[in-house]
């Protein structure tokens, strides 16, 4: 039995824009509400159309070749149908005057058309067919339409010359997937055995893929879980179950955990591209000039090099920022913009949340086409909820537009004027009067209509390209609008406003309580999601607000590690809560002198806040001078978190480490062997009370009656629990987990640790020191 030929599918609107491309790199300015508007005013054309038009018709359309079938596939936005004759619409939304276009064709829009119109005359075997297209303008609604007529020979002639490189282009690729499906069909998995519980995970992972299916799978640290996710994903490519996969995280030491993974596939033998996407500012040579051609050498000509700069690149598996800096340097193209182009010919993108979940940022290049057939492998998912709130919440305040108007200085007076009206909102809403913070559930009442004209009056200053003193202002606070506005779109009884004043602002956020719909609305742009975590308890919680389907798989795995290895000591004579620290504060820093002098080593005390932490590193500095002590303060840079970690690696360390839960060193940290002996947790780690803490409580105490376990409980566990798997990331290592607060011997909390672990309770310091000297000696 032969082997069906793969095929490659692509709308009509990549085919064009990929055959099209030249020219410089050019800034668009697109507010939040251009879509949605686009969308208004396509249905406000189709509807004054007459009975002889038919809306939104599917066209598809294949082109055999030897070893790929190539799918074409669109939506024309209409179709007129008359007895002698059909003509082809596509309606373009502009800010422009529709008399433009006469004498300025757009050849984007009348190739995109005229693509329509050659797939419907040769699939329905027409000698001629018309096609219009019809522009309307966003503020005036003046429309202007522009007919032509075509024979099926010219369209033909047209089609073939606008295809033939994209085909020469996907032959290349159709020629590597063969030899990336025989490497995969050869590969093994990795390591001579699977570690306890990582074959479980591996083959759920497959399961959930080949189902489309969501898989949730609390996985402990050093069960291997990233190549127990992404080892099964591959398999899945080669079986076309999957187009692609995207490796999401919340951290850089995600990311450097995935590739390290995929390293070690390709030295197996696996031939596999996929690229490690970096950050705009990051990555950008030229910080200072804006996005185009004319204040940026790296913008100015991008399209007409990179045909070029792409094939190199295509030559080599591992698309590394390195190597795309490189040839970006080479070719003098914008580095990323080139990451981003490379990125549809990688079979693995390995990026941060917001490329798949971020309205504003979501890879529309995948996520907008129609098909989808993406596995999405969502790491250290426990991150996943407090991230979505902040991606889908938007915030304004009155000093950028007060901002805004001083550095304007009396100039662009369009702009002026309307910053001054939306200042006046500012000041006019009785929800700002008084100092403080209050919020309401309903949208504001009276923006909405100032911001959309602010949108306008920009976007014709910033499309002229104007270089001034003022110009990064009024962009920033353009891109700042934006994203309040997409989000308006979607607000609804899942968000809150709120108010918040003081001396000098007053601020209006749309705050994102529940962000499960939202998500479960992103997760449609894959065909699998694979959330995986060493915390994810308790998984109803995490299920309900990633907005997961009712059918989801569910995964929960021990320690692959041996139980003698690990100590959990609980010491719950000592209450932590906000109004006994004082009180137990002197018995607190003794019992982690007591740790400390039994064993010596590294250590490592997590706190709820950096005050408590503070004051407790006070005390043990005084009660044990000679120990070598850190302590992480707010707001450290990159240079000082790697000393910070650099010190534990040091040979023989005796130190002790005082860092805060769920903070940079709560997480994502590997401290193997020596480099750690131990944790000790103080407190349960619930979140500080905040008012949009409070808010979410009051929004889940009345919708499921788990208010303080939601907004609380849940998130502070997760923070204790990851702070406690910084112990034991091999099955040498041995080490200690010390629980120090009342709560963790009751409901709730005890019920929502690992199951593995087995607390030993002690009353005392003797019954500790008892304890410890045992497990080390």
């Amino acid at each position: 039995m032969t082997e069906s030929k793969r095929k490659l599918f692509v709308s009509v609107r990549t085919l064009v824009k990929y055959v099209s491309r030249s020219g410089d790199i050019e800034s668009t300015f697109m507010g939040s509400n251009r879509m949605v508007d686009g969308i208004k005013a396509h249905l406000k054309i189709q509807k004054s159309r007459p009975n002889e038009y038919t809306r939104e018709v599917t066209i598809l359309h294949e082109i055999e070749q030897d070893d790929f079938t190539l799918v074409i596939n669109g939506r024309m936005d209409g179709l007129y149908e008359y007895p002698d004759h059909v003509i082809i619409d596509e309606i373009k939304s502009t800010y422009k005057d529709p008399s433009w276009f006469e004498h300025n064709e757009n050849q984007k829009h009348w190739s995109q058309v005229k693509v329509y119109a050659y797939l419907y005359a040769s699939k329905n075997s027409l000698e001629s067919i018309n096609t219009k297209v019809t522009y309307y303008n966003l503020v005036t609604e003046e429309v202007k339409e522009y007919d032509k007529s075509h024979t099926l020979e010219e369209l033909q002639l047209f089609f073939e010359d606008l295809v033939k490189d994209y085909i020469k282009w996907q032959s290349l690729v159709a020629k590597w997937r063969s030899v990336r499906d025989k490497s995969i069909e050869n590969m093994d998995f990795p390591f001579e055995t699977y570690r306890n519980g990582q074959r479980d995970m591996a083959v759920n992972v497959y399961l959930a893929i080949k189902n489309k299916e969501q898989l949730l799978c609390k996985a402990p640290t050093g069960i291997g879980k990233t190549i127990a996710a992404i080892f099964p994903s591959i398999k899945s490519l080669k079986e076309n179950h999957i187009t692609r996969i995207f490796y999401l995280t919340a951290r850089t030491t995600g990311r450097t955990v995935a590739n390290k993974a995929l390293d070690i596939l390709r030295k197996k033998g696996l031939k596999i591209k996929y690229i490690v996407l970096t950050a705009k500012e990051k990555i950008c040579f030229n910080k200072d000039a804006a996005c185009n051609g004319q204040e940026c050498e790296y913008a100015r000509g991008y399209y007409d090099k990179l045909g070029d700069a792409l094939q190199e690149l295509f030559n080599h598996n591992s698309f590394s920022r390195e190597r795309i800096e490189s040839l970006a340097e080479k070719y003098e193209i914008c580095p990323f913009e080139y990451s981003l182009d490379i990125s549809y010919w990688a079979d693995i993108l390995i990026c941060d949340y917001n490329y798949a979940f971020a309205p504003n940022v979501y890879l529309k290049r995948f996520f907008d086409e129609e098909t989808k057939d993406y596995a999405f492998l969502i790491d250290e998912a426990h991150n996943l909820t407090e991230r979505a709130r902040d991606i889908f919440s938007a915030d304004l305040s009155d000093y950028s537009f007060q901002k805004c108007i001083e550095d304007l200085d009396g100039e662009e007076k369009k702009i002026g004027r309307v910053s001054k009206k939306i200042l006046s909102w500012f000041s006019d809403q009785t929800m700002f009067q008084e100092e403080g913070f209050c919020y309401e559930a309903v949208y504001p009442d009276g923006l909405n209509a100032s911001l959309r004209s602010f949108l306008k009056v920009a976007d014709d200053f910033l499309s002229t390209n104007i270089k001034t003193s003022y110009r990064d202002t009024i962009l920033d606070l353009y891109f700042s609008i934006s994203s309040f506005m997409r989000i308006s779109e979607t607000y609804d009884s899942c968000y809150v406003s709120c108010y918040e004043t003081n001396d000098y602002n007053k601020k209006l956020k749309l705050f994102c309580i529940d962000p499960s719909v939202q998500l479960k609305e992103a997760l449609k742009r894959s065909r699998s999601a694979i959330f995986f975590s060493a915390t994810l308890s308790p998984a109803s919680y995490f299920k309900e607000v990633f907005g997961m389907n009712e059918t989801a798989y569910e995964l929960s795995l021990p320690s692959p590690f041996p139980e003698e290895n690990l100590k959990v000591i609980l010491l719950d004579s000592i209450a932590t809560t906000y109004k006994k620290r004082e009180n137990s504060r002197v018995e607190l820093a003794d019992a982690l002198c007591a740790i400390t002098n039994e064993c010596s080593g590294n250590f490592l005390f997590f706190f709820p806040s950096y005050k408590y932490m503070e004051m407790i590193y006070e005390l043990y500095g005084l009660k044990s001078p000679d120990k070598e002590t850190l302590i992480q303060s707010y707001g450290m840079s990159e240079y000082e978190r790697e000393n910070f970690i650099e010190k534990f690696a040091e040979e023989n360390g005796s130190l002790a480490g005082f860092a805060v839960m769920g903070g940079v060193f709560g997480e994502g940290i590997d401290l193997i062997g020596d480099q750690l002996k131990g944790v000790a947790i103080t407190g349960v780690g619930l979140p500080g009370i905040t008012p949009e803490r409070e808010i979410i409580r009051e929004y889940f105490e009345e919708k499921i009656k788990m208010g303080f376990d939601y907004a609380y409980v849940f998130p502070g566990i997760n923070r204790v629990l990851q702070a406690a798997g910084r112990v034991i990331r091999t099955d040498t290592d041995k080490g200690i987990v010390v629980l120090i607060d009342e709560r963790f011997s009751k409901y709730p909390y005890r019920s929502l640790l690992h199951r593995e672990w087995k607390p030993i309770k002690v009353r005392n310091l003797e019954n500790l020191d008892n304890i410890l000297d045992g497990f080390w000696n």
